[in-house]
């Protein structure tokens, strides 16, 4: 019946989906079973800042809910700001070394079964042939099993000098990452785990999930997170899946329309594909380089830092669109923070890059701002992401490009905007929370 209601609609559109282009509906199996305990235990552990070097920043921070789980920044301030999102500033005496080099990613539906890869350069992912089955970067390999890749993923922005840990002199989690000093009972890894453990309220809670005469472990830890953020962030009650559950006046025209072009004519499935439109794969989209780079200077490699393959340069992990339109900016650096300015680049990845507008990203100014835009001054490294691009252009109408925008608008979760358990009132730290409202 779906097949028979998009051809009639679509009959003078030269690319036709079908109801085989279509993802099958998001079902219960698609997510693990969750413990009622472990989840209420990791979403005290999310908003709590004990997790940091110097008690001064949680997970929210950069992923909070107001903030569609970004930091609403183009490159985030971690630590050394204080605020949240666009009001976030620099504290005096305190500056940061240099913006966190890359966007933080949302946090929708991260915790379904089939997400095996974390990070924009996959450097976390599940893989049979290394330690307990999770790859990990060098000198972070597990000590333990962790459940899954996002519950060994948690584990590491939380031991980041500019993200979560400060910086050597500050305090001593620092130190001990500064030392290269992560695993075994004087490491880093142990140093959070017994602050953690310190704070009675947790040990208690522990107590009911791994026992009570079992030390708490950094991927204890990294497991809570994991399950609160599964739980939390799930996001699979948009029109778009009331339609593929089988209720056709879930979609507008306008957005039948925009469903039509995304899984035809525009060529958008290519990566963005299956149940929450990501292929899981990587791909260079000719995205403009700015701020501290990751590689060297300026520069960012992406999936080629990871693999060393010469092809996988400037290619980033395929992002899920569920909830793309609470989710800004966009791109591996936040590059756009306009949705449609971002849909538009991927139309033409050449243009986008060789005539990009700088007043897209988000950037909160610091000592080194004016190397920011090294990268694009650098006409051989806007060569090199140009050359490296691999999206063919496609010529849309700005009716059909409408038309679009109003399909990824139907793939939010009405329950996304404020959250399943929300904001705590307090954490058993007692630090003080990040702030709700919404800042942009």
């Amino acid at each position: 019946m779906r097949s028979i209601i998009l051809t009639i609609l679509f009959a003078s559109t030269a690319t036709v989906a079908t109801a085989s282009d279509l993802p099958n509906p998001i079902l219960p199996s698609d997510f693990p079973v969750l413990d009622t305990e472990t989840v209420a235990l990791g979403r005290q552990l999310f908003f709590d800042p004990v997790l940091s070097g110097n008690d001064n920043i949680a997970c929210p921070t950069c992923h909070h809910p107001a903030l569609g789980t970004g930091g609403a920044m183009s490159l985030s301030i971690g630590e050394g700001g204080m605020g949240l999102g666009r009001l976030r500033e620099v504290v005096n005496g305190n500056a940061p070394k240099a913006r966190i080099p890359r966007n933080a990613p949302a946090l929708f539906n991260l915790g379904a079964r089939e997400f095996s890869v974390m990070f924009h350069d996959g450097r976390v992912q599940l893989n049979r042939e290394t330690m307990y089955g999770i790859a990990m970067p060098e000198g972070r390999t597990l000590e333990r099993p962790a459940k899954s890749a996002l519950a060994a993923q948690n584990i590491l922005p939380i031991f980041s000098h500019d993200e979560m840990a400060g910086h050597p002199g500050e305090n001593a989690i620092a130190d001990a990452i500064d030392a290269e000093n992560i695993h075994g009972g004087d490491g880093a890894w142990q140093i959070i785990a017994s602050k953690v453990e310190a704070i009675e309220e947790y040990r208690m809670a522990f107590d009911w999930i791994i026992g009570q005469d079992e030390p708490i472990h950094i991927t204890d830890i990294g497991n809570a997170l994991s399950q609160f953020i599964t739980y939390e962030f799930r996001a699979t009650e948009s029109p778009f899946d009331q339609y593929l559950n089988g209720k056709e006046d879930a979609l507008a025209v306008d957005q039948l329309a925009g469903m039509e072009l995304f899984y035809g004519k525009a060529n958008c499935s290519s990566c963005h594909s299956g149940k929450f439109q990501t292929d899981h794969g990587f791909h260079a989209i000719g995205l403009p380089q700015f701020g501290p780079g990751k590689d060297d200077a300026y520069s960012d490699a992406g999936r080629g830092m990871i693999t060393g393959i010469e092809e996988d340069k400037y290619r980033f992990r395929t992002p899920s669109l569920r909830n793309v339109t609470l989710s800004a900016p966009y791109g591996h650096n936040g590059a756009y923070t306009d949705l449609e300015a971002m849909v538009r680049h991927h139309l033409d990845p050449f243009e986008g890059l060789g005539n990009y507008d700088r007043s897209q990203a988000a950037l909160r100014k610091l000592g080194e701002s004016a190397k920011d835009w090294e990268p694009m001054e650098d006409l051989a490294e806007v060569l090199r992401i140009a050359m490296a691009a691999e999206i063919e252009p496609v010529d849309l109408s700005e009716t059909e490009i409408d038309q679009l925008m109003s399909f990824l608008r139907a793939l939010e979760d009405p329950i996304s905007r404020h959250g399943r358990l929300g904001v705590p009132d307090r954490v058993p730290s007692d630090l003080p929370l990040d702030p709700i409202s919404d800042p942009s």
